[in-house]
Protein backbone atom coordinates (compact mmCIF):
# COMPACT_ATOMS: atom_id res chain seq x y z
CA UNK A 1 0.00 0.00 0.00
CA UNK A 2 1.48 3.55 -1.09
CA UNK A 3 1.68 5.21 2.34
CA UNK A 4 2.36 8.76 0.95
CA UNK A 5 -0.29 11.20 0.35
CA UNK A 6 -2.19 11.50 -2.85
CA UNK A 7 -1.24 13.99 -5.57
CA UNK A 8 -3.17 17.48 -5.68
CA UNK A 9 -5.44 17.13 -9.01
CA UNK A 10 -7.85 19.86 -7.36
CA UNK A 11 -7.22 23.87 -6.21
CA UNK A 12 -9.04 25.16 -3.68
CA UNK A 13 -11.71 27.22 -6.28
CA UNK A 14 -12.31 24.00 -7.88
CA UNK A 15 -13.45 22.64 -4.44
CA UNK A 16 -16.41 24.97 -3.57
CA UNK A 17 -19.89 24.44 -3.80
CA UNK A 18 -22.98 26.87 -4.37
CA UNK A 19 -24.52 25.52 -1.64
CA UNK A 20 -22.08 25.27 1.63
CA UNK A 21 -24.81 24.29 4.42
CA UNK A 22 -23.10 21.26 6.03
CA UNK A 23 -23.45 18.56 4.14
CA UNK A 24 -25.28 16.78 6.94
CA UNK A 25 -28.28 19.11 7.27
CA UNK A 26 -28.29 19.02 3.31
CA UNK A 27 -29.23 14.89 3.52
CA UNK A 28 -31.04 15.11 6.79
CA UNK A 29 -34.35 14.26 4.81
CA UNK A 30 -34.35 10.67 3.07
CA UNK A 31 -35.15 10.54 -0.40
CA UNK A 32 -36.19 6.95 -1.62
CA UNK A 33 -36.57 7.97 -4.92
CA UNK A 34 -34.61 7.17 -8.02
CA UNK A 35 -32.10 9.93 -9.41
CA UNK A 36 -31.52 8.63 -12.61
CA UNK A 37 -33.60 6.64 -15.43
CA UNK A 38 -34.27 3.15 -16.29
CA UNK A 39 -32.17 2.79 -18.88
CA UNK A 40 -29.02 4.06 -17.01
CA UNK A 41 -30.19 1.59 -13.61
CA UNK A 42 -30.20 -1.38 -15.79
CA UNK A 43 -26.89 0.01 -17.60
CA UNK A 44 -25.33 -0.39 -14.41
CA UNK A 45 -26.74 -3.14 -13.10
CA UNK A 46 -25.43 -4.89 -16.56
CA UNK A 47 -21.84 -3.32 -15.96
CA UNK A 48 -22.05 -4.84 -12.08
CA UNK A 49 -22.76 -8.14 -13.69
CA UNK A 50 -19.94 -8.28 -15.62
CA UNK A 51 -17.68 -7.18 -13.29
CA UNK A 52 -18.41 -8.49 -9.81
CA UNK A 53 -18.18 -12.43 -9.01
CA UNK A 54 -20.21 -14.44 -6.79
CA UNK A 55 -18.92 -14.12 -3.33
CA UNK A 56 -17.18 -10.55 -3.44
CA UNK A 57 -17.19 -8.47 -0.61
CA UNK A 58 -18.91 -5.31 -1.65
CA UNK A 59 -18.53 -1.85 -0.59
CA UNK A 60 -20.98 0.43 -1.36
CA UNK A 61 -19.61 3.78 -1.20
CA UNK A 62 -22.41 7.33 -1.27
CA UNK A 63 -24.85 4.55 -1.15
CA UNK A 64 -28.91 5.26 -0.82
CA UNK A 65 -31.90 2.80 -0.36
CA UNK A 66 -31.07 0.90 -3.34
CA UNK A 67 -27.70 -0.44 -4.86
CA UNK A 68 -28.24 -1.51 -8.56
CA UNK A 69 -26.64 -4.74 -8.22
CA UNK A 70 -27.80 -7.89 -9.78
CA UNK A 71 -30.17 -10.03 -7.81
CA UNK A 72 -29.32 -13.20 -8.78
CA UNK A 73 -26.08 -12.69 -7.70
CA UNK A 74 -24.93 -13.97 -4.34
CA UNK A 75 -22.51 -11.57 -2.83
CA UNK A 76 -20.53 -11.86 0.38
CA UNK A 77 -20.96 -8.92 2.83
CA UNK A 78 -22.22 -5.37 0.93
CA UNK A 79 -21.17 -2.62 3.34
CA UNK A 80 -23.01 0.63 2.54
CA UNK A 81 -22.03 4.12 3.27
CA UNK A 82 -23.81 7.21 3.25
CA UNK A 83 -25.09 10.11 4.56
CA UNK A 84 -29.08 9.44 5.79
CA UNK A 85 -29.32 6.09 7.91
CA UNK A 86 -32.85 5.63 6.89
CA UNK A 87 -31.96 5.29 3.42
CA UNK A 88 -29.40 3.29 3.97
CA UNK A 89 -31.75 1.20 6.54
CA UNK A 90 -34.14 0.71 3.38
CA UNK A 91 -31.14 -1.06 1.42
CA UNK A 92 -31.97 -5.04 1.46
CA UNK A 93 -28.59 -5.80 -0.23
CA UNK A 94 -26.60 -4.26 2.49
CA UNK A 95 -25.50 -6.31 5.12
CA UNK A 96 -24.18 -3.67 7.61
CA UNK A 97 -23.81 0.41 6.85
CA UNK A 98 -22.31 3.56 8.71
CA UNK A 99 -23.02 6.98 7.87
CA UNK A 100 -20.22 9.25 7.86
CA UNK A 101 -19.64 13.05 5.73
CA UNK A 102 -16.72 12.53 3.49
CA UNK A 103 -16.17 15.74 3.50
CA UNK A 104 -16.09 16.27 6.62
CA UNK A 105 -14.03 12.81 7.59
CA UNK A 106 -12.02 11.06 4.56
CA UNK A 107 -10.96 8.28 6.70
CA UNK A 108 -12.79 5.27 6.29
CA UNK A 109 -13.55 2.99 9.87
CA UNK A 110 -12.32 0.00 7.66
CA UNK A 111 -9.65 -2.93 7.71
CA UNK A 112 -7.08 -2.62 5.37
CA UNK A 113 -7.42 -5.26 2.14
CA UNK A 114 -11.27 -5.86 3.22
CA UNK A 115 -13.17 -5.69 -0.31
CA UNK A 116 -12.95 -6.68 -3.62
CA UNK A 117 -14.80 -4.10 -5.02
CA UNK A 118 -15.79 -0.74 -3.95
CA UNK A 119 -19.16 0.90 -5.93
CA UNK A 120 -19.66 4.22 -6.02
CA UNK A 121 -22.49 5.23 -8.24
CA UNK A 122 -23.97 9.11 -9.50
CA UNK A 123 -22.25 10.78 -5.94
CA UNK A 124 -18.44 11.37 -6.88
CA UNK A 125 -19.51 14.60 -7.85
CA UNK A 126 -20.12 15.79 -4.60
CA UNK A 127 -16.73 14.86 -3.48
CA UNK A 128 -14.50 17.89 -2.12
CA UNK A 129 -11.67 15.83 -1.33
CA UNK A 130 -11.47 13.25 -3.61
CA UNK A 131 -7.89 12.62 -3.60
CA UNK A 132 -8.00 11.37 0.20
CA UNK A 133 -11.35 9.18 -0.56
CA UNK A 134 -9.74 7.21 -3.09
CA UNK A 135 -6.25 6.77 -1.02
CA UNK A 136 -8.99 4.62 1.32
CA UNK A 137 -10.97 3.27 -1.77
CA UNK A 138 -7.36 1.78 -2.73
CA UNK A 139 -6.32 1.09 1.34
CA UNK A 140 -9.56 -0.95 1.79
CA UNK A 141 -9.56 -2.65 -1.63
CA UNK A 142 -7.72 -6.21 -1.92
CA UNK A 143 -4.92 -6.53 -4.14
CA UNK A 144 -6.44 -6.89 -7.17
CA UNK A 145 -9.49 -5.52 -6.09
CA UNK A 146 -11.31 -3.22 -8.36
CA UNK A 147 -13.97 -0.06 -8.18
CA UNK A 148 -16.13 1.29 -10.49
CA UNK A 149 -17.41 4.96 -10.40
CA UNK A 150 -20.62 5.56 -11.98
CA UNK A 151 -22.30 8.70 -13.70
CA UNK A 152 -24.47 10.69 -15.59
CA UNK A 153 -25.54 14.40 -16.18
CA UNK A 154 -28.12 14.66 -13.07
CA UNK A 155 -26.93 16.13 -10.06
CA UNK A 156 -27.93 18.37 -7.33
CA UNK A 157 -25.73 21.09 -8.78
CA UNK A 158 -25.72 23.30 -5.66
CA UNK A 159 -23.81 20.17 -3.89
CA UNK A 160 -21.70 19.36 -6.88
CA UNK A 161 -18.18 20.78 -6.63
CA UNK A 162 -17.02 23.60 -9.37
CA UNK A 163 -14.81 21.19 -11.34
CA UNK A 164 -17.23 18.90 -11.64
CA UNK A 165 -20.17 21.78 -12.55
CA UNK A 166 -17.70 23.30 -15.24
CA UNK A 167 -16.81 19.90 -17.02
CA UNK A 168 -18.85 17.93 -19.82
CA UNK A 169 -19.02 14.03 -19.87
CA UNK A 170 -15.46 13.59 -21.31
CA UNK A 171 -14.17 15.98 -19.07
CA UNK A 172 -15.71 14.55 -15.68
CA UNK A 173 -14.46 10.44 -17.14
CA UNK A 174 -10.91 12.56 -17.34
CA UNK A 175 -11.19 14.05 -13.77
CA UNK A 176 -12.22 10.60 -12.06
CA UNK A 177 -9.30 9.00 -13.63
CA UNK A 178 -7.15 11.61 -12.55
CA UNK A 179 -8.84 11.00 -8.79
CA UNK A 180 -7.78 7.03 -9.29
CA UNK A 181 -4.09 8.39 -10.64
CA UNK A 182 -3.55 10.04 -7.83
CA UNK A 183 -3.24 7.37 -5.41
CA UNK A 184 -0.78 5.46 -7.26
CA UNK A 185 -2.27 2.19 -6.45
CA UNK A 186 -4.17 1.66 -9.16
CA UNK A 187 -3.62 -0.26 -12.83
CA UNK A 188 -4.90 1.77 -15.87
CA UNK A 189 -8.56 2.94 -15.75
CA UNK A 190 -10.81 1.67 -18.48
CA UNK A 191 -13.66 3.89 -19.44
CA UNK A 192 -17.31 3.75 -20.56
CA UNK A 193 -19.17 6.57 -22.21
CA UNK A 194 -22.87 5.67 -23.90
CA UNK A 195 -25.40 7.56 -25.05
CA UNK A 196 -28.52 6.01 -26.03
CA UNK A 197 -30.42 6.80 -29.33
CA UNK A 198 -33.83 7.59 -29.61
CA UNK A 199 -35.15 8.82 -32.99
CA UNK A 200 -36.48 12.26 -32.76
CA UNK A 201 -40.19 11.21 -32.96
CA UNK A 202 -40.28 9.13 -30.05
CA UNK A 203 -38.26 12.11 -27.59
CA UNK A 204 -41.67 13.41 -26.80
CA UNK A 205 -42.90 10.18 -24.72
CA UNK A 206 -39.72 10.50 -22.64
CA UNK A 207 -37.38 12.32 -23.30
CA UNK A 208 -33.46 11.83 -24.15
CA UNK A 209 -32.23 8.91 -22.06
CA UNK A 210 -29.42 9.60 -19.36
CA UNK A 211 -26.22 9.37 -20.89
CA UNK A 212 -24.10 6.61 -19.06
CA UNK A 213 -19.99 7.21 -18.00
CA UNK A 214 -18.29 4.60 -15.34
CA UNK A 215 -14.90 4.26 -15.06
CA UNK A 216 -13.21 1.14 -13.65
CA UNK A 217 -10.04 -0.03 -11.88
CA UNK A 218 -8.30 -2.69 -10.51
CA UNK A 219 -5.20 -2.51 -7.53
CA UNK A 220 -2.19 -3.67 -8.36
CA UNK A 221 -1.82 -7.05 -7.77
CA UNK A 222 -0.03 -8.89 -5.28
CA UNK A 223 1.18 -8.06 -1.81
CA UNK A 224 1.26 -4.66 -0.64
CA UNK A 225 5.01 -2.85 -0.18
Amino acid sequence: MNSSPPASVLSDAERQKQNTRPDRDFYRQPRLVQHVDEHFRERLTALYRDQLSAGDDVLDLMSSWVSHLPEAMQLGRVVGHGMNEDELAANERLSDYFVQSLNDTQRLPLADDSFDAVLCAVSVQYLQYPEPVFAEVARVLQPGGQVIVSFSNRMFAQKAIRAWREATGKGRLQLVERYIEATAAFESAQTVSEHPFVPPTQRFLGGTPDPFYAVCARTQAGERP
